[in-house]
Parts: structure tokens; sequence; C-alpha cells
């Protein structure tokens, strides 16, 4: 078992990334049902929920069916950032995660996610704020450093460790690389095997097959890892990966009924979160991933971007089925 505090996960744990306008509750649901272990909510603004924005207290809803599952919050102000992680424990979450990753220029060019690790002792301040702020176990998520002369999350690691956080995801790149180049994991191994730190360490970043998760467990002996791009579309990864790591074998594909059927589940969880309007249009972005790789694809994602009738979304889908394509790619 992994112990994230009193939170116990399977040995070797797979949790799934807090992604911008993708991890929301139907997204979860899905990957929930094909074995995520623990999941966070996508990056809420401590600003915009200090403001009492919608769209910021919208993304505070949890389900139990999600359980474990972590409120994931980002800001610049230490101050406020205490406040919402009070606010966000009445949400009633397993846990809170502060965002000291993102990348882009909206978040860091404003002084927060990864802008923070140009910063540290204010880092240390905002992660004290959090913590005291909250019963709940505390974790943060990072990346190596802002650029390749400042990879220096090994002291980040340690110094928040000692303020209190329960765990420490790390992405293996920094912010200037943002999503590009390889992932680089050796330095989240070093954190791993440091005889200081002895809260569980996940790694992050270009984990997109049970070969690779099994990969970089062994090499870099990870307590778990977190799968974020590779999941849009294809829940199925974490099924898969569990699967590889308990038999060594690989799971066939999904089948064109599963598919649908999984498909199908994330738009009816969107309209039921979402409403019809907002549920229907805010689906269209998962279709081409759904259906990647299947004959004739295109035609049918471009009639369900087309619709905006739930009744003949679910009609589409049962023509999908019916015909029965091939996987050609």
């Amino acid at each position: 078992m992994v112990y994230i505090r009193d939170i116990a996960l399977p040995d070797f744990p797979l949790l799934l990334a807090p992604m911008e306008d993708v991890s929301d509750p139907p997204f979860r649901a899905v990957c929930k049902a094909n074995g995520a272990d623990l999941m966070y909510t996508e990056f809420i603004s401590s600003e915009g929920l200090i403001r009492d924005a919608a769209k910021s207290r919208k993304k505070l809803d949890v389900f139990d069916y999600e359980r474990p599952i972590g409120i994931q919050l980002f800001g610049s102000d230490v101050e406020t950032m205490g406040e919402c992680a009070r606010i966000s424990t009445l949400a009633g979450p397993d846990l809170i995660d502060i965002n000291y990753g993102c990348p882009v220029k909206q978040v860091a060019c404003r002084g927060a996610g990864a802008a923070l690790l140009r910063d540290v002792p204010k880092m240390v301040e905002m992660t004290s704020a959090v913590v005291r702020n909250t019963h709940l176990p505390v974790t943060v998520k990072t990346r190596l450093g802002w650029d390749e002369n400042t990879k220096n999350v090994e002291d980040v690691a340690e110094r928040l460790q000692d303020i209190g956080i329960a765990a420490l995801t790390v992405h293996g790149r920094t912010r200037v690389q943002m999503y590009k180049g390889d992932a680089d994991w050796r330095l989240i191994a070093a954190i791993k095997n440091n005889p200081r730190i002895h809260i569980p360490i996940f790694g992050n970043g270009d984990i997109d097959s049970p070969q690779k998760a099994v990969e970089y467990k062994n090499r870099y002996g990870v307590d778990g890892v977190m799968i974020g791009r590779a999941s849009i579309g294809y829940p199925w990864i974490f099924r898969e990966v569990k699967h590889f790591v308990a038999t060594g074998e690989l799971l066939a594909p999904p089948t064109v009924e599963e598919r649908v059927n999984m498909c199908r589940m994330h738009f009816e969880k969107s309209i039921e979160w979402k409403g019809q309007r907002v549920g229907i249009f805010e689906m269209r972005r998962h279709y081409a991933q759904y259906f990647r790789g299947l004959e004739g694809a295109k035609q049918w994602r471009m009639r369900l971007v087309e619709t905006d009738s739930i009744e003949e979304v679910h009609a589409i889908l049962n023509e999908i089925i019916a015909a029965e394509p091939v996987l050609v790619g």
C-alpha cells in the first residue's frame, strides 16, 4: 500500500493528472471506471474562488464515486491561497493539492503555477499557509525547475516535506520546456532515493503505454505515476497499465462497442453536470480521441460535432456500433 497520510492507495497507484478544460467530473467518471486510483479537479484559481466566480465555484464539485479525490489550487498570493484552502476543505475532498507546475503564460506570468519555482521561499510560505488552513492532507505538483540552469526540485522536495506536505508529484520537464522534448525522470528518482524523503513521490510525463509505466516504475523507483494526456479519449490506459503491472501481459484494446459505451457514459455525465447546451458543446472536443484509428472516424466525428440533439448523438453512437468499423491505425 501507498499512504498519503491516512489515504490508503494500492501498490503503484495510478493518478489522473489535473488538466484544465479536461479533468472535470464527467471525464473523471470514465477514468475512475477504468481504474484511476487518485484523481484531481481541474486547477482552481484562488483569486477566482475568493471573488466567488461561478466557474471556480463549479470546479469544487466532487462526488463520492470519485474518491479519493483532491481539489487542486493555484495562485500567487499567500494569504489568498490559505483562505482558499479553507474554502476548498468545506467542499469535502479527500486532500488539497497545490499547483506549482502549470507552465502556461496566463498562469506563470502572473506569479502562479511554475513561477513559484523561481521564488522558493514564497513557495514554502504559501504551502505552509495551505497546510495551516486545512485538516486534510496537502500534496504538491511541480516541475524540475524553471529552466535547465535552475533545476531545484530536490531542494523544493525537502523544504516542502519539512513544512508538512503529504506527497509530491513531479513532472519531468522544466517550465521553459513546456510540453516539448522528452521528460527527464532522473531528478525524480533522485528525490525518491533521498534518505531524507519519506513521503510518496509520484512521477509524471510521457507515460503513454503500459510498457513505459512499468519501465519507469522499475528504472526510477517511484511510488506511482500520474497519467495525463494519454488518458484523453482513452481512459482504458489505466486498466491496461494495471493489468500489465500485475501480469506482464498486454490487454486487448477496447472493442468498438466498449469505445462507444464509454463515450456514451462520458456524454451522459456531461449533460447531467453541465446541462444540455454546454454538455453537448464541450463533449465535442473528445469525440476525435474516442474514435481515433477507427475506419470512417472522421465522418462519425463530423456528424457528432454538428448536432445539438441528445437523441441524435445517441443515434449516431448506435450507428457506429452497428457499422462495426475496423481499427485501421
